[in-house]
């Protein structure tokens, strides 16, 4: 009775094993999800800080010192000192973005005018770079600086990506301006730049 049994086992066994090599084939698969993650970041660099002071000098003679009777210059009250580096994935229903820039907080003192322009990028990373667009005069309202951008890097830190130019001058001319100067109106401003889709 027992090696009937033995005998059983063995057969349902065998039996088995045949029904699940039948379900074998010589090939099969299995899958491989692809994600490529949305990514929008930008940053601003810079190898001496990101605070910097513009101001205009007393006007000067021919020695070199100062000289009652001339205007404030502000010919020397630039800054070229920030980068932007920006990393972008974009998609097809979003296949460019734009950055803009803003003033967020403070305001430019009466009489004169605050620009930045931005340069071609640097060529130090890949894909499809934004366009730089000409000189903007800085407002409380965005204004786009650099347009057409896709999925590209720029390179992490200063010297690459867009190098930025400030300038402050008179709003018009120091003839007409100079009336409204007053030290006072002094400020520090804030300066914001977005990357965001067309």
């Amino acid at each position: 009775m027992k090696l009937q049994k033995l005998f059983f086992a063995a057969v349902i066994v065998l039996s088995a094993n045949a029904a699940l090599a039948q379900n074998d084939t010589n090939e099969d698969f299995h899958t491989v999800t692809i994600n490529i993650p949305e990514v929008a970041l930008l940053d601003l660099e810079s190898d001496s800080g990101k605070n910097i002071t513009l101001a205009g000098t007393i006007g000067t003679n021919l020695a070199g010192n100062s000289e009652a009777g001339l205007p404030i210059d502000f010919s020397t009250a630039t800054d070229a000192t920030i980068w932007i580096n920006y990393s972008s994935i974009v998609g097809s229903s979003e296949p460019s973005r734009k950055v803009s820039v803003q003033i967020t907080d403070g305001a430019v003192p009466t009489g004169l005018k605050l620009t930045v322009l931005a340069s071609d990028d640097a060529g130090n990373g890949g894909g499809t770079m934004g366009n730089a667009t000409a000189i903007v005069t800085l407002t409380g309202s965005p204004q786009d600086i650099i347009t057409g951008v896709e999925s590209a890097y720029t390179g992490d830190g200063a010297n690459n990506g867009h190098n930025l130019t400030y300038q402050l001058d008179y709003a018009t001319d120091a003839a007409t301006d100079y009336a409204s100067l007053d030290f006072d109106e002094s400020d520090v401003l804030e300066i914001t730049y977005t990357l965001s889709d067309l």
